[in-house]
């Protein structure tokens, strides 16, 4: 097998690495060191590559001299067909019991269609919580979707644009307090822009 994956895995988990590859497509690889925050940082990923594609999963584990612990992990494939996807995401563990966590992904169809996502949420030392998400898709056919997610210590609101391929729209919105329930207000419109029955 051609190792073609090493040096897209020392790019990914972002340490030195120790590579092993063997005649049935995969690659593995694996390194650790000291970091200039005080601590380690330590990874770990492996490549496949075969009739149907190849595909690459990392992960690594970095700490700081004040103690705080970093997690993140992420792949990467692509089918014989054209189809691809990334996603990733980490978490941050701090020394005060505050943690910060962000995720995400992007995914393309071998007919053009395409999706992608990314969100975070944010716990701090005192309890209280905040994060955000929002998606986007697009169909080959033309079709859209794009929503969006906010939230905060028991409250949030969820918000969602929709084109099908014919031209017909939905716009909603959902909110929620915790203690007082959940509201959800949406509307349907025809492609002459005509309200309709949503289905």
């Amino acid at each position: 097998m051609k190792p073609m994956i090493p040096t897209t895995l020392a790019a990914l988990i972002g340490v030195s690495l120790c590579a092993q590859a063997d005649a049935a497509g995969r690659v593995a690889v694996r390194g650790a060191h000291a970091n200039p925050s005080g601590g380690v940082t330590a990874g770990s990923a492996v490549g496949y590559r075969g009739p149907n594609g190849t595909e690459v999963r990392g992960r690594r584990v970095s700490t700081d001299a004040a103690g705080d612990v970093t997690r993140a992990r992420g792949s990467a494939a692509t089918g014989a067909n054209g189809g691809h996807y990334r996603r990733g995401g980490s978490t941050t563990y701090n020394a005060d019991g505050s943690i910060q966590h962000k995720s995400g992904f992007n995914a393309v169809g071998p007919n053009g269609g395409n999706a992608h996502s990314s969100g975070q949420v944010t716990r701090n030392a005192d309890g209280t919580y905040s994060g955000s998400r929002s998606t986007q898709a697009d169909g080959a056919d033309g079709g859209r979707y794009d929503a969006s997610t906010q939230y905060a210590n028991g409250s949030g609101t969820h918000t969602t644009n929709a084109t099908g391929a014919n031209g017909n729209t939905y716009e909603g919105e959902t909110s929620w307090t915790r203690g007082e329930g959940v509201t959800h207000t949406g509307t349907c419109r025809d492609s002459a822009g005509n309200v309709i029955g949503c289905h």
